[in-house]
């Protein structure tokens, strides 16, 4: 027998407010995870909890505890990124609620399978019937009726937790160290902290470790798991770091540490095998959803590459308006802006890829990739010929990211200023971008506060000329109603074509260069 400790593990909490968690946290652990005093107040959690479980054989798990109420599903979701198994709470005079069913769902999509019920509050009345209603729902699970204040059940449910615990191995060890940072907060005479749960790698003390998105490198003065200073932590470890060179307003909940070795960047186009939610209506064209990654989230829009299959999945391409730094084979949720609900989620397959619609090789890659096989090579580039111009300066990553989120964008980009917020650039910094954009032939200033992306521009155009050649002329109102556009972007585009030379205006309208020199 192995004389090696326990593989390291990290359990979340999941379940409808007010159904027991924080008080089975506090009998399982001793720990009281409810820290912020209008949580205590109100006795209700807001934020993410942690604490140690250690169990009868020896293995101490990380214990996130979750809020359960509506309003912070999105803490949930960040909180459930990055654990192994779960421990559901439903409450023996409740059973199944709303909040039970979406806590479940986004367990699903973060591919969290495995774990343990707990029927809380069995002192009050049968656990039976709630006990069924889980077992109809999750077939084969656990489940343990507690009460957590008289210490009823908890041996049982922490021998239950164990032999679950046992089963699991994390699929994503090795590799370079990645944590997605929850909080971050400075103390006295120490300077910057950030926590998280450690997906994959370890972190030591004295390493320099990367802050993306952002770039900014620091140092780590030291390194604790649960209040005890380690020389390192590993996966599936909940870890504090202390970082040297960055103050608390550089580093914040949603980035990435990322250790010696990393190469991650963010992204904002993915590739993706999605799988919608029973009562999630299809996936449209260019619908606009909340993607979840980590600790951190995006606005983006989805663009189904296909039907669903058999199993219901089918292959997106997903466009995002503020970068996620992802690898492939993660796990994400999708959750509907308004009304908020989680209505899917699915695993990364090309975590920086380019945009392309539905057909073509680009699909037969990704499907070899959702199969777990090799993709097929990609067509070489072209090689250079005597006559090809020189190749456009290299471009910084904040000129890369401004270029990604105008891609993303299509045919109807934000103005400049507010691309160059969500790429987190100030304005001389984005100013510079811009102008690299544009010699380096990515970008096309189409107004004062307007870049298109060269290709979209171009079809833009098309259609525009289209329009004057078919009624001889066009004119703002057209342009918006012909487009389904804005007043503002019908304006530029004409004002652009006549910079162009390719129109000309003729009072409050557009039409044809050479139609107007035939009519001179």
């Amino acid at each position: 027998m192995s004389g090696e400790p326990p593989e390291p593990l990290t359990v979340g909490t999941a379940g409808h407010v007010d159904h027991g968690k924080t008080a089975l946290v506090r009998a399982l652990t001793g720990h009281d995870t409810d820290r912020l005093p209008e949580e205590r107040e109100r006795g209700l959690s807001i934020e993410l909890g942690y604490a140690l479980l250690e169990l009868p054989d020896g293995r101490r798990m990380s214990l996130v505890d979750v809020p359960g109420h509506e309003r912070f599903v999105r803490t949930m979701v960040a909180g459930a990124s990055g654990v192994d198994l779960f421990l559901l709470c439903v409450a023996a005079d409740d059973g199944v609620m709303p909040q039970t069913r979406e806590h479940l769902a986004v367990l699903r999509r973060l591919g969290v399978a495995r774990g343990v019920v707990a029927i809380t509050r069995a002192d009050l009345t049968d656990p039976a019937p709630a006990a069924a209603e889980v077992a109809a729902i999750l077939p084969g699970v656990a489940i343990v009726p507690v009460c957590a204040p008289a210490g009823e059940g908890i041996d049982e449910l922490q021998d239950a937790l164990a032999r679950e615990a046992a089963t699991i191995g994390r699929a994503h060890r090795g590799g370079p160290a990645r944590l997605h940072v929850d909080r971050s907060f400075s103390i006295r005479g120490a300077g910057t902290v950030v926590t998280g749960t450690l997906w994959s790698g370890r972190i030591a003390a004295g390493e320099r470790v990367r802050i993306v998105p952002g770039g900014r490198e620091a140092r780590v003065r030291s390194v604790e798991v649960h209040d005890r200073r380690v020389d390192a932590a590993g996966a599936g470890q909940r870890v504090a770091l202390n970082l040297a060179g960055v103050s608390r307003d550089e580093v914040a909940r949603g980035q990435l540490i990322c250790g010696p070795g990393s190469d991650l960047e963010p992204t904002h186009i993915l590739d993706a095998l999605v799988g919608m939610e029973e009562h999630a209506p299809p996936l449209q064209h260019g619908e606009r959803l909340h993607v979840h990654h980590g600790t951190r989230e995006a606005p983006g829009r989805a663009y189904p590459l296909e039907a669903p299959g058999p199993d219901g999945e089918l292959l997106v391409q997903l466009r995002l308006e503020r970068p996620l730094v992802p690898e492939a084979g993660d796990r994400f949720v999708l959750r509907r802006l308004a009304p908020a609900d989680t209505v899917g989620g699915g695993r990364i397959l090309d975590p920086r890829a380019r945009r392309h619609g539905p057909d073509g090789a680009p699909q037969d890659r990704l499907r070899a990739l959702a199969r777990g096989e090799a993709p097929p090579p990609e067509a070489p580039a072209p090689a250079p010929t005597r006559s090809a111009e020189a190749a456009p300066p290299a471009l910084e990553a904040p000129a890369l990211l401004l270029a990604d989120l105008l891609r993303a964008d299509g045919e109807r980009p934000r103005a400049d200023g507010e691309l160059a917020d969500a790429a987190g650039l100030a304005g001389a910094e984005a100013a510079v971008s811009w102008r690299a954009l544009e010699r380096a032939g990515r970008a096309v200033r189409v107004g004062r506060n307007l870049h298109f992306a060269p290709d979209v521009l171009r079809g833009v155009l098309e259609r525009v000329l289209a329009i004057c050649e078919r009624d001889g002329g066009t004119d703002i109102a057209g342009v918006r109603d012909e487009l389904g556009t804005s007043r503002r972007y019908a304006q530029a585009l004409l004002e652009h074509l006549d910079a162009e030379k390719l129109t000309v205006r003729r009072g409050d309208r557009h039409v044809r260069r050479r139609a107007a020199r035939a009519d001179v």
